[in-house]
């Protein structure tokens, strides 16, 4: 009965980190450029009680062993890069990638990091960053005397200037590529960084070697389907009631055998 035990809690701790999974995928459902997040389960060791039997002699086939498992444990999770819905938002600043890449940011330390929320903004220097206020890169520095600013599908971003709305190039995005998305580590504020798993990064111009094109004025929505979160939620927690149940069973089983009586 603790082999019953301490299988039966294996499914338990499991099913808690699904819930948490998808409790997280729920809270950020209006996350811009959020992808949600899918665990990965396996099944544990196994404890052989009977071999095979011996056909030396028989020339039979081998008989199946009689083998109990141990339980399950979460070995992953996996973010899913599917496209989330790109809906108009009217500001100049908000930048959404159609199709796969990385907008590269710029943190304080110098160091790298990757997002798909296009929700930029500028501060008091005039530079395009995000609401964190990481610096997009390769870094842009928009004029005081400004009006606005426009961003083509491959890129470029333009200062708009004047009355005449003459356009004044400042530099082109770069979107960065992995070969392994899902291998990328999120540190939260809708940041990525670089992992072994991910591979190096490929920077590539929008709209070409099949890397995504920009749309201006419009964001990416999170790619959480409310409905597919709602029956994992419930598979979760029928999961969960019927391992309890297997708790109760081994216990009441063990409470049998301790009330014996001759």
């Amino acid at each position: 009965m603790d082999k019953t035990l301490r299988t039966a809690s294996t499914g338990l701790t499991a099913q808690q980190r699904y819930v948490e999974i998808i409790a997280n995928n729920i809270s950020n459902v209006n996350t811009s450029g959020f992808k949600k997040v899918r665990p990965e389960f396996q099944d544990l060791l196994y404890e052989t009680l009977m071999p095979a039997g011996n056909t030396q002699y028989s020339q039979a086939p081998p008989l199946n062993e009689v083998q109990i498992g141990s339980g399950t444990e979460l070995v992953s999770t996996t973010k899913i890069f599917s496209q989330g819905d790109i809906k108009q938002t009217n500001n100049p600043l908000d930048i959404a990638i159609n199709g796969d890449g990385f907008f590269v940011i710029r943190k304080p330390d110098n160091s790298y990091a990757f997002t798909r929320d296009g929700s930029f903004q500028l501060d008091s220097k005039g530079q395009i960053v995000t609401s964190q206020g990481y610096i997009l890169e390769p870094g842009f520095n928009i004029p005081q005397d400004a009006v606005g600013i426009s961003v083509t599908r491959d890129g470029i971003i333009n200062a708009i200037i004047g009355t005449n709305n003459e356009e004044q190039p400042l530099g082109q995005i770069e979107l960065a590529r992995f070969v392994n998305p899902a291998g990328l580590k999120s540190i939260g504020d809708n940041l990525f960084v670089e992992t072994p798993a991910s591979g190096k990064m490929s920077l590539e111009t929008p709209g070409f070697n099949n890397t995504g094109e920009l749309i201006q004025s419009h964001i990416e929505s999170s790619n959480v389907d409310i409905v597919e979160e709602m029956i994992n939620m419930i598979i979760a927690q029928r999961s969960y009631e019927l391992n309890s149940k297997s708790v109760r069973t081994a216990d009441e089983i063990l409470a049998t055998a301790v009330n014996l009586r001759r």
